[in-house]
């Protein structure tokens, strides 16, 4: 399947699929698609993992649609058409196992730590986590309704600091691009963002990092129109191969 296509699926139409045709041709049938809900933050390296996996099963096309779990979660409760749900974090994916869309204790495939994100020059100055508590600076976080938000409050509380944010954005991605376009002195986002984004900026590790990692739990749903492909889609991520990719986007693997 062309991979843009798969990146032109934006969240608000991925309710109407079938309808555009964004997943793919008619010709091909739903019986070869899988489709993927997944975290804003899992962007690239799903991407990668789709094509793998696609080379793999040249039967199936991956179609995968990105954006906060908190979002994702919603949008399937509401009856929006997926296969699998990869989250960056325990509590959204329990937003759909709670309703029975899924099964409940989905395996985990990942995690990831936050790091404050700055841009290459760093204009701000900033060197560690209290700096973020700065008046002067302007300072970009997740909303707390999604999984990288709720770990930055964590972070913010562990090392006792009170922080006020000059915006709350939508997803790690969203929070991301404030740095890259130099629009932020400073944001709270995951490690494996930060080296997604190369030398536009730079990482700053967090010594309160490991006491908020984010675990990353996958489920094949109980409505999945592909059953089969959704649950070889998993076995794969879950693979030595799969893991490979994961751990070389900066991702740990359990």
């Amino acid at each position: 399947m062309n991979r843009r296509l798969s990146r032109s699926c934006g969240l608000l139409l991925v309710v109407f699929l079938t309808m555009t045709g964004c997943a793919g041709s008619g010709a091909e049938g739903s019986d070869r698609r899988v489709m993927v809900f997944a975290a804003a933050s899992l962007t690239e390296v799903f991407r990668t993992v789709a094509e793998d996996f696609e080379r793999k099963h040249p039967d199936t096309d991956v179609v995968l649609s990105f954006g906060s779990s908190a979002t994702l979660a919603r949008q399937l409760r509401e009856g929006a058409p997926a296969d699998v749900f990869a989250a960056a974090d325990r509590r959204t994916v329990a937003m759909v196992t709670d309703a029975g869309l899924a099964p409940g204790n989905p395996p985990l495939f990942a995690r990831n730590r936050l790091q404050i994100v700055v841009p290459a020059a760093n204009p701000g100055k900033v060197r560690g986590l209290p700096d973020l508590a700065r008046a002067e600076l302007v300072v970009a976080l997740c909303a707390p309704s999604v999984p990288c938000g709720a770990a930055a409050q964590k972070a913010l509380r562990a090392a006792n600091l009170s922080v006020r944010p000059d915006s709350y954005e939508k997803d790690v991605k969203a929070a991301l691009a404030k740095v890259v376009l130099g629009e932020v002195d400073a944001a709270l986002v995951y490690h494996t963002d930060v080296l997604a984004a190369g030398d536009k900026v730079i990482g700053i590790e967090l010594p309160v990092a490991a006491r908020v990692t984010n675990d990353y739990p996958i489920a094949v749903l109980r409505h999945a129109a592909n059953q089969r492909a959704a649950e070889a889609f998993v076995a794969y991520l879950r693979s030595p191969a799969g893991r490979r990719t994961l751990s070389g986007a900066g991702f740990e693997t359990p």
